[in-house]
């Protein structure tokens, strides 16, 4: 679906919901990293690219100081009463990054008044493509068109963070929220997650694009390794005496391996050689150099699996089908995307291969494991926007 269709979708549910049209509709998408894996709570650079699948949200005014929130795709509805103070849902309920970002409005006395809101998305949950940043922007762009203040982008994604981590207690980086707030179409965001500052990266070249491979495979791993790896990078830069490994060398880092444990100092090796190859990704593809962006994709893949080991099984199987698919095939390169074990890959391809590609690498995935993958192809979207105001 396009996203005015998914609009006019949300529309007539919002009709039907609520008995009333929306007044304002709003939307944010979601987001692939194309390379740049665990770098950004080392200060380091990710490559990440706005997707054509999106969160949009309509809304019309209550006439009450209540904000009645409802998900087409979750059966529990929730009321936020203006009237007292705004305090977290229950932890693990999906109000949580709408009310977080509404408590950071109301913080900068930015009060939108009561409304009823209607939310769909097309984002893929639990997929790591970045479901909840785009709910989080998508609300944060409707509050905007109700209370008529519109904020600096960059402004915008961090309060979108911190509703992340105040409200959802989940300690994202920002790289979701940035690229939801300011993809824009035919272009990646290359951001310095230490200056914060974001460069876009044109990819107008319509003969490629990123084929998005979903294992659907999540392993209960995620959080407890998380929180380890990011204490072993915080090991090794401090045995390499930098505040981050964004200022380590792959020399210095050589050169002190016998003062550190293996792991550490493989997690490290990762990290560096992933920071200095996700600027290099960003000139290849600006120069539209495919088959040398696909490589630095393959090798960030193999870090991640034999040195920073967030890979898994499924992951490595489908990396393993599209490199056997190869260049002569329409594959230019292939990695895991997200935080790991499970979730999806990425995959550099030529656009007029795709349907055939999507049946090759889904037929031989379920072949190889039993499970039946899910795909789509985005070509880079535009980060957040007002469908409707009136």
């Amino acid at each position: 679906m396009t996203l005015k269709e998914i609009s006019d979708h949300v529309a007539k549910e919002f009709q039907q919901t609520y008995g009333q049209p929306p007044k304002w509709i709003a939307a944010a998408p979601g987001r692939v990293n194309v390379i740049g894996e665990h770098t950004d709570y080392n200060d380091g650079f990710v490559l990440p690219m706005a997707i054509e699948r999106y969160t949009v949200i309509a809304a019309a005014p209550s006439g009450s100081k209540q904000i009645q929130l409802r998900s087409t795709v979750n059966d529990q509805p929730a009321t936020i009463d203006l009237g007292k103070p705004l305090k977290p849902f229950p932890k693990g309920m999906w109000a949580n990054y709408p009310a977080g970002v509404i408590a950071g409005f109301l913080g900068q006395k930015l009060d939108p008044g009561g409304f009823n809101a209607l939310i769909h998305s097309t984002v893929p949950l639990g997929g790591g493509l970045s479901s909840s940043a785009a709910l989080e922007v998508a609300t944060a762009t409707l509050l905007e068109v109700i209370t008529g203040r519109t904020l600096d982008p960059v402004d915008k994604a961090l309060l979108c963070q911190q509703a992340e981590h105040e409200f959802a207690g989940v300690p994202c980086g920002i790289m979701d929220q940035f690229i939801s707030v300011m993809g824009k179409p035919d272009h990646l965001l290359l951001l310095d997650c230490r200056t914060r500052k974001p460069e876009l990266v044109p990819m107008s070249d319509p003969s490629v694009a990123l084929l998005i491979t979903n294992t659907n495979v999540k392993h209960e791993l995620g959080s407890g390794e998380y929180a380890k790896r990011r204490a072993q990078c915080e090991s090794a830069a401090k045995v390499l005496g930098v505040s981050s490994l964004r200022d380590a060398s792959a020399a210095a880092l050589e050169s002190a391996k016998g003062r550190m444990d293996d792991v550490v100092f493989r997690r490290a090796r990762h990290v560096i050689g992933e920071i200095e190859r996700t600027p290099r990704a960003a000139a290849e593809i600006r120069a539209s150099k495919w088959p040398a962006a696909g490589e630095l994709m393959y090798a960030s893949h193999r870090s991640l699996r034999d040195d920073y080991e967030v890979s898994c099984s499924e992951l490595d199987v489908v990396v393993d089908i599209a490199a056997g698919i190869g260049r002569d095939g329409g594959v230019f390169g292939c990695r895991m995307t997200g935080g790991g074990f499970g979730g999806c890959t990425v995959a550099l391809v030529q656009n007029q291969a795709v349907e055939a590609l999507s049946k090759r690498i889904g037929d031989a995935y379920e072949q190889r494991t039993g499970i039946k993958a899910t795909m789509f192809v985005s070509r880079p979207a535009a980060g957040a926007t007002v469908l409707k105001r009136s």
